[in-house]
Formats: C-alpha cells, structure tokens, sequence
C-alpha cells in the first residue's frame, strides 16, 4: 500500500464528483474526472464547467475522460454517482481494477432493491478492491468553491484510511480518518430521510422549533439505527452522523430538505421532484425502515416519511400520528 494515492480517478462528473476533483487538483494531486460517455466529457472539457455547478469552474489541472473510451485507474478511485447507482458503475469496472486499490463510495445511501450499503455493494462487485467510504455535512457547491469543509472518511483498515485523508485533505477541505466503516455509511443514509421530514415541517410553517425538536428526536432513531447496527457513539454523533444531520435538516441548499419543503407546501411528489436534483433520501426510506424493522428498531419518523412517500399516508396525518405518540421521558429507549 502506497503512502499516499498521488494519481486519483473520480467516477461520476456530477456535483460530487467535479467538487472532488476541484479539491484533488488543488491538492496537489493528479486527478482525472471521468463522465458517462465522451459527448458529455467533450463539452465539460470545452467549457471547463459541470452544468451541475453551473458558475463554478473546474480547475484547469482536472483532466476529462469518458467511461467510453478509457478505464478509471489511479492509487485510489472514488465512486461519485448516485446511491442506487453505485452497483452499476463498479460492476462496469470488474477486472479493470488493481488488486488493493482502494475504491472510495461517495454516495450515501442504501441501495433499496438489496437493502445494501454503499461499501458492501463495492465488496461483492469489486473482490479485489479496498472498500472505503466518505461522507459528512459537505454541499457540493461549497467544496467545489475551496469552502472550508470536514467530512469523514472510513476504511477497515487504518492504514488505508489515513492514506486517503492525507491524499485528499488540504487547508479547506478536511477528511478526519474512521475504521467505523458502518457508522459512517448509516450517519449518510440515516440523515437524508429525516432531512425530508425536516423539510416537510419547514415547508408546513410549523416554526422553527418543531423543526429544532424533529431533527433531535430524529437524531435519537439515528442512533437507535446505529447502535442495532453495530455503529460506534462516538462515529454518530460526529461529522458523519451528528454533523450532516444538522447541515441537512437546516438548509434549502439540501436535496432532501428541499424536497420535503415542496411537499410540506403541497405539491405532489412528482411535482416536488421536478427540481432536477436527486434527493437520495427518497430512494432510501423505504429499505431504512425495513432494516430498522427488522431489528425491532423504532423509527417513527422515517416511517412516517416512508409511509408520505409511498402515498400510504397524507402529511397531515403523518404529522398528527407523530404529535399523539405517548409521551415518554427523554432517554427512552425501545
């Protein structure tokens, strides 16, 4: 295993994945972004610019590749798509990774079809690889800009995670190192949904406080999660966990939060998706709640999200049953 991961290949030429290799290049690091097909690469290149960042230029030291025409390698890789596409994209990459290359996911989610998390999916996809994970409170726009962030990154193995932050960090972008691999993955996936109802109590003009109280009690089923899940305390109630559940739960700058806002102001989901933006914690709910079940975890508030979600349960209703829920002293647990 090398010291450091000097040449980095980013999958995935979104927001994420621009932001990344903005951050990479900067660095110091050589960095190649890699977009779906090479029409999509050939305008990126042109206009130095992702039209998911529109305003922010990519710095001239990333280069532009197609998945097309050229196989991702480097010291490291990071996967930047979208959740439920992650297994896609590594599968695409069988046989053309290096054995002990570390293969970092940068989505947070769980894949809904399989119940998986992002690390586990590379595992089975990708035998050869080294399975890593980052995630914490980072708006793609803010790192893409040279904003100062902290995020987390996890590996199993020590060494390759402090490899990777070393290979990634700099003055403004932060990695703190985890062997918590699960902990970080649950904090990713766990803080979407209850983004979504932070958004829809936003978006219902409950007040600033109901909003405060949701994103705390929905915090304690993150930890109720975590915990049946075999996450560590201190991982939950860090930049993972703690810290990007307060990020998403208070800005309209978040996916999830933005569209539990347009839901909680009445539209429709079709019509509260039309913001052109995934919001991952749509396509998670519904496995988060399955697990929690599964493990006798309680989670009222996803499950009320899940349940708006699937259209089995209107807001209004869903905000009714949360606020007639037996009252129980603050440490409760199931």
């Amino acid at each position: 295993m090398s010291k450091s991961a000097d040449r980095i290949a980013v999958v995935g030429a979104g927001a994420w994945g621009t932001a990344l290799a903005n951050v990479i290049a900067r660095g110091g690091g050589t960095v190649i972004l890699f977009a779906r097909d090479a029409a999509a690469a050939g305008v990126m290149a042109a206009v130095r610019e992702s039209r998911r960042l529109p305003g922010v230029p990519i710095d001239q030291r990333v280069a532009i590749a197609a998945l097309t025409e050229r196989r991702p390698e480097g010291d490291a890789i990071l996967i930047a798509v979208p959740a439920q596409a992650l297994r896609g994209t590594v599968s695409g990459l069988a046989g053309a990774i290096a054995a002990g290359t570390p293969v970092v996911a940068c989505a947070k989610g769980i894949e809904r079809t399989t119940r998986r998390f992002m690390t586990e999916i590379i595992a089975e996809c990708l035998p050869e690889a080294v399975p890593a994970i980052l995630s914490g409170p980072s708006f793609a726009v803010d790192v893409a800009r040279g904003l100062p962030t902290a995020v987390t990154l996890a590996a199993a193995d020590e060494t390759v995670a402090q490899m990777l932050t070393r290979s990634l960090g700099s003055v403004a972008f932060r990695p703190y190192h985890s062997t918590d691999v699960r902990g970080v993955e649950i904090g990713g996936a766990a803080k979407n949904v209850l983004a979504i109802a932070a958004g829809i109590v936003a978006g219902r003009k409950l007040g600033a406080s109901a909003v405060a109280a949701l994103t705390t009690r929905g915090f304690a089923e993150l930890m109720r999660f975590g915990r049946a899940y075999g996450a560590q305390p201190e991982t939950l109630t860090g930049l993972s966990g703690l810290g990007d559940l307060i990020l998403t739960c208070t800005s309209p700058q978040s996916r999830n939060f933005s569209l539990g806002l347009a839901l909680g102001q009445g539209h429709d989901l079709d019509e509260a998706r039309q913001t052109g933006h995934l919001a991952e914690g749509a396509f998670t709910a519904a496995a988060l709640v399955d697990m929690a079940r599964a493990r006798a975890v309680e989670m009222p508030i996803a499950a009320a999200v899940a349940a708006v979600l699937d259209g089995a349960l209107a807001i209004d209703a869903a905000i009714e049953a949360l606020l007639t829920r037996p009252l129980r002293a603050e440490g409760w647990q199931p």
